[in-house]
Formats: C-alpha cells, sequence, structure tokens
C-alpha cells in the first residue's frame, strides 16, 4: 500500500481536489491517503471542506488577519516539515498555484517525497499576472515528478520548458468533475435572499443577472475601484440588468466594494457563498465578470459569456473558443465591454455557448489512474484528456 499525502488550504483548491480524494478513497486497498489543510484560507475553507465531506487528518490552522506572503510562508514551513517526517508518504499530491501547494510540494522537496501536480503547465509567462500564482505554479512543476496538465496547451508549455512527456498527463480540469456533480442535479437555493429574488423576478422580461467577483491580489486598490465605478454606471444604465458580488474576505477586497457600492438599489453585495449556492448562481447568470481563474473553466461549461478583468490569461483555451474574453480592468473598457453584451444580441450569441476546452467531469479519474501506473498497480498507461 502506498501512502499519499495531499495538502490544500483555500476554496478552489477544495473544489478541485474532492473528487481526486473521492476516487482514491475507493482505492482504500492501493492507497493510504492522508489529508492536510493548511487553512490559508479559513473562513472561506470550512463550509467547503463541509460540502464535499472532507475531514483533514492535519489542520495547520495558519490563518492571520492581513497576513503577508513572508508571513503565510513561514507559518506553513515551521510546520508541515515535521508532519512529513511522522508521516513519510510516498508522495504529496498538490493542487494548482496557491502558497500553500508550492511550500508543500518545497517542504516535499527536502525531504526527497515525490510530488505530483495536479493543474501542471498553467502559464502566462508574466510572474506578475497573476502574482504570486504565476510563479507558483512553474516552481511546483520544477519539483514535481509527475504533472497532471488539464489540456493540451498545458503540456505543450510544460514540454517547451523541457519536461518529459513520461512525466507529463493530460487529464482534464477536476474542478469540471465538482461543478458536474453539483449542476446534474436538481438545484434549489439555500440562501433566503437568492431564493426570494430568483422567485420573484425570474420570469420578468429581458431580465439580465450578472455575476462578479474579483479578489486577485494584482486588482488590489485602483483597478478594483475602477471595477465597483464600473459596475455602479452599468447599473445605472440598464433597468433590466442586476448585479451579484459576493465579496472576498479578503480586507483589501471588502473595504473598497463596500464603500463604493453599498446601498446601490440593482447591486448586491453578498457573503462568500456555499458551492451548492454559488454555481446555481453562476448556471442563473446572464453574463459573468471575474478574475477568478477557477470560474474561466466553468463558465464555458455552463455557456456563460464571461469576460475577464486580467491583462492576459494563463487559460487560454476557452478564449479561442470565443466564449470568454479578456477585457482589463480600466472602467471605461469594462462600461464598453458589458454595453456591447447588452446592447448587441449577436454579440452576446456569440460568446452563450456551451464549450468543453477543460474537460469532460472524468478529470480525477484519469489522476487516480495515472498514479495508479505511476505506482505499478496499472499495466497500461492512461489515456489523454481530448476535448
Amino acid at each position: 500500500m502506498k501512502k499519499i499525502f495531499c495538502v490544500f488550504g483555500t476554496r478552489p483548491e477544495a473544489i478541485k481536489i474532492s473528487p481526486i480524494l473521492k476516487i482514491l478513497k475507493k482505492e482504500k486497498d492501493k492507497f493510504n491517503l492522508k489529508v492536510c489543510v493548511t487553512a490559508q484560507h479559513r473562513e472561506m475553507l470550512d463550509p467547503y471542506l463541509k460540502f464535499f465531506g472532507i475531514t483533514p487528518h492535519y489542520d495547520l490552522n495558519i490563518m492571520e488577519d492581513r497576513q503577508s506572503l513572508e508571513q503565510l510562508s513561514h507559518n506553513v514551513l515551521s510546520r508541515i516539515p515535521s508532519i512529513l517526517k511522522k508521516e513519510s508518504p510516498d508522495l504529496t499530491l498538490v493542487q494548482g498555484d496557491t502558497s500553500t501547494a508550492f511550500l508543500a510540494a518545497l517542504s516535499s522537496f527536502y525531504l526527497k517525497i515525490p510530488v505530483a501536480h495536479v493543474e501542471a503547465g498553467l502559464r502566462t509567462y508574466n510572474y506578475s499576472q497573476p502574482f504570486p500564482e504565476e510563479a507558483n505554479r512553474r516552481l511546483i512543476d520544477a519539483l514535481s515528478i509527475l504533472h497532471f496538465a488539464p489540456t493540451l496547451q498545458s503540456k505543450t508549455n510544460l514540454l517547451k520548458e523541457g519536461f518529459s512527456a513520461k512525466t507529463i498527463f493530460v487529464t482534464g480540469n477536476s474542478g469540471i468533475d465538482a461543478l458536474k456533480s453539483v449542476t446534474q442535479n436538481p438545484q434549489n437555493f439555500q440562501n433566503p435572499f437568492l431564493k426570494n429574488f430568483f422567485n420573484s423576478n425570474s420570469k420578468k422580461e429581458n431580465f439580465k443577472t450578472i455575476l462578479v467577483t474579483a479578489h486577485r491580489r494584482e486588482n488590489f486598490g485602483k483597478p478594483l475601484k475602477e471595477l465597483c465605478l464600473a459596475l455602479k454606471s452599468i447599473a445605472d444604465s440598464f433597468p433590466e440588468v442586476f448585479i451579484f458580488y459576493p465579496v472576498h474576505l479578503n480586507p483589501n477586497v471588502g473595504s473598497v466594494v463596500k464603500k463604493i457600492l453599498k446601498n446601490q438599489a440593482k447591486i448586491f453585495l453578498l457573503p462568500p457563498l456555499e458551492y451548492g449556492d454559488f454555481t446555481h448562481l453562476l448556471k442563473k447568470s446572464w453574463a459573468l465578470v471575474t478574475d477568478s481563474g477557477g470560474l474561466q473553466e466553468e463558465a464555458p461549461t455552463l455557456g456563460i459569456p464571461t469576460l475577464v478583468l486580467r491583462k492576459i490569461t494563463e487559460r487560454p483555451e476557452a478564449v479561442q473558443t470565443g466564449s470568454v474574453k479578456v477585457i482589463g480592468t480600466e472602467k471605461e473598457n469594462i462600461i464598453a465591454e458589458v454595453s456591447k453584451l447588452i446592447k448587441n444580441k449577436n454579440s452576446y450569441q456569440k460568446m452563450a455557448k456551451v464549450s468543453h476546452p477543460y474537460g469532460d467531469g472524468g478529470a480525477a479519474q484519469r489522476i487516480v489512474n495515472a498514479l495508479l501506473f505511476y505506482f505499478n498497480y496499472r499495466k497500461n498507461r492512461p489515456k489523454d484528456f481530448e476535448p
């Protein structure tokens, strides 16, 4: 039996790692699974652990108010090595591009424990966009002996950088697995406000809801102010538009958003939502405006036109299908791009198409199959995901 040590600490990591953990648990005769959470985002992580039924073996609880990257790094690096030494796993499994994932990979590397990276190969080739995630994922890939690339483009990036094809498995993205597991069943809002709002308004003619999320470090300050001013202008200009903004708990986000957008009649500032309510809100949205990475993957799967609040994206596949557009963070450009979708039906319809560049719901099984192959439990190398 091989011991796999899985480390994560944020809400997006919990979403994308949960389908993999679920399948690994079924292989109990082959894998001894240990789960460690850093709780990099304590309040936002816990509801998702509960939702996905994940009970960690270790909880580092490192979250501190306004914690710097230096403090976070110190807290993780001072606690994870002793656990790794105690457990002595055959492999450490990390997901994505968070500081938690990088620091867990680094600690494992120092202890000569092999690392497997879920969501390997994503690139902007710009260390400041996104920050610090672009550096994190490139460093994790450099430390890993298994690279689970979600798309062929991600694999191409890795090959271009000199990684061996033998270490790379194209799997699709496990976030799509999680999304499909929720949206394939009938959904109802648990949040009383959302339930009442949609029951009261969803049948109105030309009713349009825009979902907004923005929380990235590079968008703190002026970019976030520009977004908020743009949203206020859009809500004032189009009577049929209602804007929903679940506000990240980071005070650098909340203080700006609430100052500009509080008490706006058609802009609803919500607390972070549980996964079921959030996916249901996404599914019901007319359009999405976001700086999130994961939502760039989920929205095309649901046919939701998506405008990305970045200068560049590490997820070009959906941009190529036409369902996602990168628009930056300037106020006037945000207003222009959203207005274009509202006023021009053809522009909207071109983006409102279902596409599956990031997965078919089978990524977690492909990842587990690759682990079975790596540990010689399986003779044949699993086939790559093809969209």
